[in-house]
């Protein structure tokens, strides 16, 4: 995974809640992480990831997500078992030199 990726699901988790959470960073993310994503009317997205689905909303004013967007997709994410230590546990350790 990348460092960016890493770094936005770090950002999603974080409290407070951010409110600067872009969506086209999310969306990389979900591919990234080989979620099926489906487009439905108006700015409803369905996504399903790890054998969860659910229903996302883009953001309607802007790019970025506002605080109910982002608890969302955390809640979602976290049921999809996407977690920041999940990545944690994931990286390799450096040995003592």
């Amino acid at each position: 995974m990348s460092h960016k990726h890493e770094h936005l699901i770090h950002s999603i988790f974080r409290d407070p809640i951010s409110a600067n959470i872009h969506w086209r960073e999310v969306e990389s993310l979900l591919h990234h992480l080989g979620a099926e994503v489906e487009s439905l009317s108006g700015a409803r997205l369905r996504v399903k990831l790890n054998g969860y689905e659910d229903v996302l909303h883009r953001p309607h004013h802007g790019n970025t997500l506002d605080r109910s967007g982002v608890k969302n997709l955390r809640e979602y994410l976290a049921r999809a078992r996407v977690t920041p230590t999940l990545f944690a546990a994931d990286k390799p350790r450096l040995k003592d030199a």
